[in-house]
């Protein structure tokens, strides 16, 4: 969901960077750390980047995703339904249809079909709860004001928020919250961790079984230290984290995503429910409906495909493409790429023509001057391993 771990500038001086509360933990680790979207956050451990990531792959890896926003939204007539049907005026997704302890992947689109942010909707109850990226919290918070504030009230949360990632997450959270072990992919519940109210989701950006831990500030590095004391809990930082959600062929926003790509040509029709579409209960209303149905229906002219390199160069982010080895313009480019250590070759996701696009398509970057042969192949890289099934 987030803005690329290879951009670590900032427009915050350094001396006005902001710090998670985990950041004396990531100190005590001996981590690495950068300026990222205004923090000092952890791009590494001692382990180094491949070994974080396959060790969240196997066992489990635990993440500081504190940076990002955290907002409530409620119906000022007390009514959830009424909060659901203000979100859809924003977002392309059916909110109403949310049941109560659970959650969806939501878009912010603007008028152009664009996309001004992803984020994570939950229903608690008697209110939602929104994750939005850290880059665009204060945007969307903005946004959600100007907007919405006739109907809702919006409320900023202050707290931290831990992701538990791995096949081994499960085994380890149990340790200290047995209850974890009944939920499912997209379940939200609130459970008590080490004598703190915690809101708790299965859910993640890596493609792996887990769960996100939002928690006041003051029991976030407590909480922490006591995942880590499993000895299947490692910390992780941000340059895994990229790597983990490019092989599962999760977008970036700020990279795979941004105002002028529409949630059609990124491949996240799924994303929007039958009740939005055409001939749906609640068709449009939402920024940009007329472009984004036209797509759903027509097509597009690009659309976000997985490229696997031939060779072992990498290919990044901003990287062109071309049809042929000879051909004169670029028919598209790389949007997010780097070394997949899963799957042991370079991978990349980028924007390519639908004809360009089909499985096995050979595309080629161009890359200090050579065509570079790269294949399209579907997403993801490597498939999901989330907990589906029948509750207990």
């Amino acid at each position: 969901m987030e803005p690329p771990v290879s951009d670590t500038s900032s427009p915050h001086p350094k001396s006005i960077l902001e710090r998670t509360p985990l950041y004396a933990l990531h100190v005590a680790k001996a981590a690495r750390v950068v300026p990222f979207a205004g923090y000092e956050m952890p791009v590494q451990y001692a382990p180094g980047v491949l070994k974080e990531h396959l060790h969240t792959r196997t066992a489990a890896g635990l993440f500081d995703v504190s940076h990002m926003g955290q907002l409530t939204v409620r119906a000022r007539s007390g009514r959830l339904s009424d909060a659901a049907l203000a979100l859809e005026r924003l977002i392309p997704v059916d909110v109403l249809g949310l049941k109560s302890g659970r959650q969806r992947y939501g878009l912010f689109t603007n008028q152009n079909g664009g996309i001004l942010d992803d984020l994570m909707i939950a229903h608690r109850g008697d209110h939602f709860l929104l994750v939005v990226n850290a880059a665009c919290k204060m945007a969307d918070e903005a946004h959600l004001r100007t907007q919405l504030s006739d109907t809702c009230i919006i409320e900023r949360l202050d707290r931290a928020l831990i992701a538990l990632q791995g096949p081994k997450a499960e085994a380890a959270l149990a340790r200290l919250a047995p209850a974890c072990t009944g939920m499912m992919f997209m379940d939200v519940v609130t459970l008590d961790i080490l004598g703190s109210e915690c809101f708790l989701t299965r859910s993640g950006y890596t493609g792996e079984d887990g769960f996100e831990i939002s928690v006041v500030p003051d029991s976030a590095s407590r909480i922490a230290a006591r995942l880590l004391e499993d000895e299947t809990v490692e910390p992780i930082g941000l340059g895994a984290r990229d790597s983990l959600r490019l092989e599962a062929g999760l977008c970036l926003y700020g990279s795979d995503l941004d105002e002028t790509t529409t949630p059609v040509e990124a491949g996240l029709t799924w994303a929007m429910q039958a009740a939005r579409r055409h001939r749906g209960e609640r068709e449009g209303g939402f920024p940009g409906h007329t472009i984004i149905l036209d797509q759903i229906a027509h097509g597009t002219s690009r659309c976000r495909v997985g490229l696997l390199a031939e060779g072992r160069a990498p290919i990044r982010a901003g990287t062109k493409l071309f049809t042929s080895e000879d051909a004169s313009e670029h028919a598209g480019a790389v949007t997010s790429g780097g070394f997949g250590p899963t799957v042991d070759r370079p991978i990349a996701m980028g924007y390519l023509p639908p004809s360009a696009a089909a499985p096995g398509t050979v595309v080629f970057a161009e890359v200090r001057g050579k065509r570079l042969p790269m294949i399209a192949t579907p997403l993801p890289f490597v498939p999901s391993r989330f907990k589906r099934g029948q509750r207990r």
